[in-house]
């Protein structure tokens, strides 16, 4: 099952690279492991990035890492890794996408 997973991650990766004009670098890569969802750092598995952390929670009116929508809803929050990664997330915990460290 594992290898499956990891089969259909590479075609979405490899799909989202050939669609993807943005992607310039290895530093912005999807198949860079700084930026993939398969590092622990930018899972939500960690609990660092999890909506079950107070942090990130939408119950939690003073934290200051939402995102939000045009017309003022929250959309979701961000997570900084430690290697630099800011991870976006949904409201469920969800990995919506990420933006590379910036050098």
């Amino acid at each position: 099952m594992k290898l499956i997973k990891i089969a259909v991650f590479s075609v979405i990766v490899t799909i989202s690279l050939i669609s993807n004009a943005q992607v310039t670098s290895w530093e912005n890569s999807p198949m860079n492991y700084n930026n993939s969802p398969m590092n622990y750092n930018n899972s939500p598995m960690n609990y660092n990035n999890s909506p079950m952390n107070y942090n990130n929670s939408p119950m939690n009116y003073n934290s200051n890492n939402g995102v939000y929508d045009n017309n003022g809803n929250r959309a979701g929050y961000e997570v900084r890794s430690p290697s630099g990664v800011t991870n976006y997330f949904d409201n469920n915990g969800n990995r919506t996408g990420y933006s590379p460290p910036k050098r």
